[in-house]
């Protein structure tokens, strides 16, 4: 894209030295949310003895709850005054994570730790998901969009994996969490020290087009009226309340069918590992084929991964059902922020950012809550089949309500 002499230079290429920087720092945003994927609902049945589904979740409502909150803030935080601070703030609040799920007598220190986390990776996820689309333009959004989630989520992967085999060696607690300590270290030095503000891209871009909407107008406009971005919005709920049910009662339902951490950490690694190196794909293809049959695609390949999980038994079936559960979330992830990108302005699109990542988010909360609450009164397997239903009712409501909003 051609620029104004000392303007800013839109486009990947232009930017690939922080745009990489970027990535390496999301994938160390995904590795902290990592660390708890395979041990902490093993933790809350095992070391303090919560029986009742509802109960053991209650970490993943908190961290959903106060990272919805901080979404909202974050956007419209990061348009008044850049994006950088907000990202370091993200980071040093991560800082007391891993000692207090380390050290915690007790399940509400675990609960606390896990707000803290929530706010963290409000701050710090959404400011690397605004400053790679700053810095990426209009016309190759969906790639680096994918960039981004692969990033985070295949670390995040990979930390599930190496964080089951750490506890079955070692056990649950303290080893498991030591990876969060050197990644909340290495997350803060790069982002205090090498990166750069991204917020004259975004005005860049938006040329003579700055003035920005009220909060309350934009709030209204991302949640219920435009058809795009409330599409967008509600299919962002869904696919996270399926992540909230994968991360809380998948590893207590493939326990108590016998399996070992090890393998119970195999299986958690399976979904975010599809989903992360899937996106690399994804995003890029969205910039080609559009946005909105990949996302109902996604969706329904979801519900049928749900639905084999919720109808087999066995590593071998659990593993394919996973792998479908990823592959949908890889297809939806990306291309959903991508459809952000390209409705709202770039005065306002960090606060629209800010509210749709505020819904997406808030289905960690409602999809905990709806879990625990299903499974405790039908039973775990009655509990995901339902999921199922509503990540497919999900789908079509894309298909009867949004356009297609990719730049021709």
């Amino acid at each position: 894209m051609s620029t104004a002499p000392g303007a800013p230079a839109l486009g990947l290429r232009a930017n690939l030295g922080q745009f990489g920087l970027l990535v390496g720092v999301n994938a160390l945003v995904g590795g902290m949310l990592g660390q708890e994927r395979t041990v902490l609902p093993l933790l809350a049945e095992r070391v303090f003895g919560l029986d009742a589904f509802t109960s053991a979740l209650t970490f993943i409502v908190a961290f959903g709850l106060v990272k919805a909150g901080t979404n909202l803030a974050a956007g419209a935080l990061a348009d008044r005054f850049g994006r950088r601070p907000v990202l370091v703030a993200g980071w040093l609040v991560a800082i007391p994570v891993p000692f207090l799920l380390i050290w915690a007598p007790s399940w509400g220190w675990v609960i606390l730790a896990n707000a803290l986390l929530g706010m963290s990776q409000g701050l710090a996820w959404s400011m690397t998901v605004v400053m790679k689309i700053d810095l990426a333009g209009p016309t190759r959004r969906g790639l680096a969009m994918g960039l981004n989630e692969a990033a985070g989520y295949g670390a995040l992967a990979l930390t599930a994996l190496a964080t089951g085999f750490i506890a079955e060696r070692e056990g649950l607690r303290p080893e498991p969490f030591f990876l969060g300590i050197a990644f909340v270290g290495l997350g803060l030095g790069l982002s205090a020290l090498f990166v750069r503000e991204t917020h004259g891209h975004a005005l860049h871009e938006a040329g003579d087009d700055r003035d920005r909407p009220r909060a309350g107008w934009i709030f209204l406009e991302t949640s219920f009226r435009e058809r795009a971005l409330s599409s967008a919005t509600q299919a962002g709920v869904a696919n996270n309340l399926n992540d909230a049910v994968a991360w809380g009662l998948f590893p207590l339902l493939f326990a108590r069918e016998g399996l070992s951490i090890g393998a119970i950490g195999a299986l958690a690694a399976i979904y975010p590992a599809v989903w992360g190196t899937g996106q690399l794909l994804t995003g890029a293809l969205s910039d080609r084929l559009g946005r909105k049959r990949l996302i109902a695609a996604g969706l329904w390949i979801q519900a049928g991964g749900f639905a084999l999980i919720a109808a087999t038994e066995g590593f071998g079936p659990w593993a394919v059902g996973s792998l479908l559960l990823g592959a949908g979330t890889a297809m939806v992830y990306p291309t959903l922020l991508a459809v952000i990108g390209d409705v709202a302005n770039p005065s306002w699109r960090a606060s629209a950012l800010g509210v749709y990542r505020s819904w997406r988010d808030a289905g960690f909360a409602i999809g905990a809550l709806i879990a625990g609450i299903l499974a405790d009164l039908l039973g775990l397997k009655a509990a995901i089949g339902i999921v199922a239903a509503l990540t497919f009712a999900s789908g079509v409501a894309v298909v009867v309500r949004m356009y297609e909003t990719r730049p021709r």
